[in-house]
């Protein structure tokens, strides 16, 4: 695990996109194109905006989507594919962006997405911490033996009520219960783990996750089992540890 502290949000994020696009462009050396997870949620504003100003060759990169509110329309604000169309589709020309359906007939749609998924490895997976340490929406206790690629999850009160504090509802009742999510196991898969955690609503999962050993309970302790792990913190979400001493690992 390595661990980058920013001053703060938009510093973390111009970072961490350095980290991300150097990775993606060397993937795109070796093997001529590169597979890239992109995570979504307010957390990610500041990553995803800085990563399509990087000097990526795009047309060569496919995207998978994380994750999408079960029969939320494409449409709705809170539509995770309409984020990322708005904040990444509509920016660069990738070759292709293969997003999560929600709609219709779920299990076809991910038995198309995950054909997809596994023609070939993902290189770079940007994979975010919920303020219950979930990763994708796998809420406390995660599933961390299923080997499917994508699962449907009913989403714990916590990760709803986040959800809503972070605007994309009105009401807590209009909070979807279920999405379609990225296993665990799944998103372990990928040879590079970038997670951007910024703002102060995240300190508690930044604290669960670094001082606990693995445990289903704080989901993103898995992240710290893969080789290639790199979390970005800023002031904020680092401000309930001693930031430091993880840094040098002590």
């Amino acid at each position: 695990m390595k661990i980058t502290l920013s001053e703060n949000a938009v510093q973390l994020g111009e970072r961490a996109a350095v980290l991300a696009a150097a990775e993606i462009n060397a993937a795109i050396e070796k093997n001529g194109s590169a597979r890239l997870v992109l995570s979504t949620g307010a957390s990610q504003f500041e990553t995803i905006g800085a990563l399509v100003k990087q000097p990526v060759d795009w047309s060569r990169v496919e995207v998978f989507h994380l994750d999408e509110y079960v029969d939320l329309p494409i449409t709705h604000p809170a539509s995770f594919r309409k984020y990322i169309k708005e904040r990444f589709g509509d920016f660069v020309n990738a070759k292709a962006i293969y997003y999560v359906n929600t709609e219709g007939d779920i299990e076809a749609n991910i038995a198309e997405v995950t054909a997809k998924l596994r023609e070939r490895s993902v290189d770079v997976a940007l994979i975010g911490i919920g303020e219950n340490a979930h990763i994708a929406f796998n809420d406390p206790p995660a599933d961390f033996d299923n080997d499917n690629a994508y699962i449907v999850v009913k989403l714990d009160d916590k990760c709803r009520n986040q959800q809503l504090g972070e605007g994309w509802f009105a009401t807590i009742d209009d909070v979807p219960t279920h999405a379609v999510s990225m296993t665990v196991k799944e998103i372990m898969k990928s040879k590079v783990i970038i997670s951007c955690v910024p703002h102060k609503v995240k300190a508690q999962a930044i604290k669960d996750t670094l001082e606990n050993d693995l445990t289903p309970y704080v989901p993103a302790t898995m992240l710290k089992q893969h080789d290639n792990f790199n979390l970005f913190v800023d002031k904020n979400s680092a401000s309930a540890v001693e930031i430091e001493r993880y840094i040098k690992g002590i």
